[in-house]
């Protein structure tokens, strides 16, 4: 029996989901005894990975067991399909390699959470198998999904060992596919929002493609019957074109080389190694005193492991909504003065671009604000 009572949310979580020992993880395989319970797709797909506890009347939780087909794998993701079923949503627990040195998560880290999210939602519907959210169709017709756009708003961070849930849900036509998310905190107040578009891309030809019904196979029916947004539609930007940088920028490091560990399963660099890149050219004095606000990148072409990039930073010199705005000094150092904005929040266009002037393969803009105080 372990103990509940008096514990908030985030230790509940933490105090359910922490091994004993190796040999209590053993322990659990063998005898089908489980935290947490995952319906097959022989069961309505439902998915449902809530904890399975039972409360008595001392705050004791007891640990109920499983179908002996669950692997422990699936026992131990805490996700599921909302009620309606087209919706999905996950908790995770911050890990300590996941945060900076003021001991909140990189943005790095809560987009790999995103995008963990969006693959468990599709393993969660029995549509995909192999981790990269394509079905057996798309498999067969050599198909893969590639990032087109992705836009991320982060009202507050989360720090070391708090507790996130984020809720996702994608939609689907013949050319693109769009997924959404909504982060959490414990309390249940949102602290995020992302939206993504997505492409679909010829393996062998390295090509985009028309999606048909057939390579969707039954995904469509975990897509909300409507339009849903994660932001609101009087603060939607997500069709916001980029401006190209103009040259020469104002900020550079250059031949950034892709590491084996920023390949995916479809060996090209993974999306979120991106927004690495784009903040390697940030000056280092926004970085000490700024986080980011919101990042909004459009994926423009793919990187590969033999590919060299350099990384391009200049100021945006115009924010919505502003009455002063800041300068860059004309200096060497090209160290900020001058008016900042009313919010003390600054605007940022990136270009990642293939080294000596090669093409295009990302373009970007951040959103800056200064970090809280304590």
């Amino acid at each position: 029996m372990m103990s509940l009572k008096g514990l908030n949310p985030p230790d509940q979580f933490r105090t359910l989901t922490r091994p004993r020992s190796v040999h209590a993880l053993r322990s659990l395989n063998r005898r089908g005894i489980a935290v947490v319970s995952c319906c097959s797709s022989s069961v309505g797909r439902s998915c449902d990975l809530s904890i399975s506890k039972q409360i008595n009347g001392s705050g004791e939780a007891s640990i109920g067991s499983t179908d002996e087909s669950v692997n422990l794998a699936d026992q131990f993701r805490f996700g599921r399909l909302t009620d309606d079923m087209l919706a999905y949503k996950r908790k995770f627990v911050v890990r300590w390699y996941e945060v900076g040195f003021n001991n909140t998560a990189a943005v790095i880290a809560i987009t790999n959470l995103l995008q963990e999210a969006g693959c468990s939602h599709l393993q969660c519907t029995g549509y995909s198998k192999d981790g990269i959210g394509t079905g057996d169709t798309m498999r067969k017709m050599h198909l893969i999904w590639v990032t087109t756009r992705m836009q991320i708003e982060l009202h507050k961070y989360p720090t070391w060992g708090d507790v996130v849930e984020i809720e996702t849900w994608l939609e689907l036509g013949r050319v693109t596919g769009k997924r959404d998310w909504i982060i959490r905190d414990a309390t249940g107040a949102v602290i995020g929002r992302a939206t993504s578009k997505w492409a679909v891309m010829n393996q062998d030809t390295r090509r985009l493609q028309k999606m048909g019904k057939d390579e969707l196979d039954d995904l469509p029916n975990y897509c909300p019957r409507t339009t849903r947004l994660a932001f609101p539609e009087e603060n939607n930007s997500r069709m916001k074109k980029i401006p190209k940088l103009e040259e020469p920028a104002q900020y550079s490091t250059l031949g950034l080389k892709p590491r084996r560990a920023d390949l995916d399963m479809n060996q090209h660099v993974n999306n979120v190694t991106y927004i690495g890149w784009v903040l390697e050219s940030m000056p280092q004095e926004i970085i000490d005193t700024h986080e980011v606000q919101k990042v909004t990148l459009d994926y423009r072409r793919e990187c590969q492991q033999d590919d060299m990039v350099d990384s391009l930073t200049s100021m945006e010199l115009v924010m919505e909504g502003s009455e002063v705005v800041a300068e860059l000094s004309g200096s060497k150092n090209g160290s900020l003065i001058g008016r900042k904005h009313e919010e003390d929040c600054y605007q940022f266009l990136h270009c990642l671009r293939m080294s000596s002037g090669g093409p295009e393969i990302n373009r970007g803009r951040t959103e800056w604000r200064r970090k809280p105080i304590g």
